[in-house]
């Protein structure tokens, strides 16, 4: 798989700000999630904080996979050589919604109590996004752009 970044050395500094904000999100969605499963085991207990846990990996893994089929996409459409073929990249696409569906599924028929921390373990990536959106209005605010 190719570099997001072809040389960070050749891009602006504002273009090097935003070719992290992928890696930014990826960092954030850990560390929301620690500082979350944590919180919820001292306030609901271990069960919903391992159902949170468990649909904040798969968040993870999601978010992941769709970064590198949104990579290999756009190599496809402009011409570059990838590395996976287009089943490939098909396929992991569904499978992520496959793999949430069945965890969901399997959460609610033997363990119900964890699934609203799953569902809410799945909303990771939007807390990680949200807070980017932050620091980057932050980022341009203190340069005066």
């Amino acid at each position: 798989m190719r570099s997001e970044t072809n040389n960070v050395a050749d891009l602006d500094p504002a273009e090097a700000f935003y070719s992290g904000a992928l890696d930014r999100i990826a960092r954030m969605m850990v560390v929301l999630s620690v500082i979350a499963v944590a919180g919820i085991w001292l306030r609901f207990g271990w069960r919903i904080a391992a159902g949170f846990a468990a649909g904040a990996a798969i968040a993870y893994i999601n978010f992941h996979w769709l970064k590198r089929a949104v990579i290999a996409l756009a190599d496809r459409i402009t011409q570059t050589p990838t590395t996976q073929g287009r089943s490939r990249v098909v396929l992991r696409f569904f499978i992520r919604y496959v793999l949430a569906c069945l965890a969901a599924y399997w959460l609610y028929r033997f363990a119900p109590e964890t699934l609203t921390g799953f569902l809410a373990g799945l909303f990771s990536p939007v807390a990680a996004i949200l807070c980017e959106a932050v620091f980057e209005v932050y980022r341009a605010l203190a340069r005066g752009t």
